[in-house]
């Protein structure tokens, strides 16, 4: 395996594994650096993809440079080798929202994290992020996502995972390949505000979806996005009424 570099927009870059024995094609795997001032890290990935993921990390910018890092929620491919990189990362603090510090960080990190509440924004100097509380989506308490104003990036998590390998960046849409992987894994919490949910996201006017698992997007974010919770309203109506 190898890890992959991509600039999907000015100073945002794409650390991407593919790992070919996952079935049924293969699953990236996607750690976003944003060059900055005061460098943010989005994912952290697992404990095992560290050497190869740092050793990416490092080609584009020192390692005890990073400033930030956070990730969509407490998961092993979101955060597992998060002490590890506090570890090359002598000056960087974790960053999110209250309910995954309570939850688990405070007691997971090494070094105590930095609560950020809702909408707050991360002056990186360059770049500004905002924080964005989207409790279980898609899935989990503590989910949060962000969104890089200057490029009008959205880290979007685990929306949109999409199964086998793609390119680093499409203008083509990805929904449909994000509702196969949904239809294959059911990772998604459905409830009455999945939907409403994503729908917020929309009024961030994102013009580029920098995806967890898979190809990111380029184009007509806000389209991607409802037609995302377009089917996540559709699958609550059918779950419930399988339920009846």
């Amino acid at each position: 395996m190898e890890t992959k570099i991509d600039e999907i927009a000015d100073g945002i870059f794409r650390l991407s594994t593919f790992t070919p024995d996952l079935p049924p094609d293969g699953f990236t795997f996607n750690q976003y650096l944003i060059k900055a001032e005061q460098p943010l890290l989005f994912h952290c990935g697992g404990r095992g993809l560290f050497p190869l993921v740092s050793a990416a990390a490092g080609k584009v910018l020192p390692l005890n440079t990073i400033r930030w890092i956070s990730f969509g929620h407490v998961e092993s491919d979101e955060c597992g080798s998060m002490n590890q990189w506090l570890s090359v990362a002598p000056q960087a603090e974790i960053v999110h929202g209250a309910v995954a510090c309570m939850v688990s960080l405070n007691d997971l990190a090494d070094r105590a994290p930095r609560v950020l509440a809702n909408n707050e924004v991360l002056d990186l100097g360059g770049k500004r992020v905002r924080y964005i509380d989207t409790p279980h989506v898609p899935h989990a308490w503590e989910s949060g996502l962000i969104f890089e104003e200057t490029t009008k990036t959205l880290f979007t998590g685990d929306l949109f995972t999409q199964m086998g390998r793609g390119p680093a960046i499409s203008d083509q849409s990805i929904v449909k390949a994000a509702i196969m992987a949904e239809d294959a894994f059911h990772a998604m919490a459905l409830t009455p505000d999945t939907a409403p949910t994503i729908r917020r996201l929309k009024d961030l006017g994102a013009e580029n979806l920098a995806v967890m698992h898979g190809s990111c997007f380029r184009g007509g974010c806000g389209a991607e996005l409802e037609a995302l919770a377009a089917y996540a309203s559709k699958a609550l109506k059918a779950a419930l009424s399988n339920a009846d």
